[in-house]
């Protein structure tokens, strides 16, 4: 039976400009998959996300395989993850608008 868990990395974040997640270890993992839950949507604000991985937990750079991802802040979002090594977290940054959106961002792992 494969194994499996579930993290709740923000619960109600407001991003105003720029937001990261706690790191999260992920190194017994094989998938991974980023939901982002828009519980304030902000029309006409437009918010890029991206996965960044870290050897260490300390040390961040962006995932060199997967481009940015820009959505209008409402609604549900998936961003799927493969190969990412031990570390994990999502950089979340208003490009446009001046709307505040609310986030809830999960975590799904999969070995």
């Amino acid at each position: 039976m494969r194994q499996s868990q579930s993290a709740v990395m923000e619960r109600g974040a407001d991003l105003l400009d720029t937001h990261e997640t706690e790191p999260f270890e992920t190194a017994w993992a094989g998938e991974a998959r980023w939901y982002v839950h828009f519980l304030r949507p902000a029309l006409g604000t437009f918010v890029e996300f991206r996965v960044q991985i870290s050897p260490d937990g300390l040390n961040w750079i962006d995932h060199e395989s997967i481009q940015p991802v820009t959505s209008d802040a409402a609604g549900l979002l998936s961003i799927p993850v493969e190969h990412f090594g031990h570390w994990l977290r999502l950089r979340c940054n208003r490009v446009s608008g001046n709307g505040n959106p609310q986030l809830r961002i999960y975590l799904e792992l999969k070995e």
